[in-house]
């Protein structure tokens, strides 16, 4: 995809728990914020960071967290 950009976050979901490593594609750092507030309503980003091309370090995939916060929010 021409002009996207991987950005790199750390967040605490409005439960309290911490998830790091979320990757997220978008045309700028806006744009990447507003997609993951769109899939962790009420969270807290504590850090975000552009990963540089051809570094895929141990990102998280995206998909796999949503499912795995829904169950969280459905215990508690």
């Amino acid at each position: 995809m021409t002009g996207m950009t991987k950005y790199g976050f750390r967040i605490r979901t409005r439960g309290g728990m911490t998830v790091e490593n979320l990757a997220v594609q978008a045309r700028s750092r806006e744009d990447a914020e507003t997609r993951i507030r769109q899939i962790y309503q009420h969270c807290e980003i504590l850090e975000c960071s552009e990963i540089a091309a051809g570094n895929r370090g141990d990102s998280v995939d995206l998909e796999s967290m949503i499912s795995l916060i829904s169950k969280q929010d459905e215990q508690g």
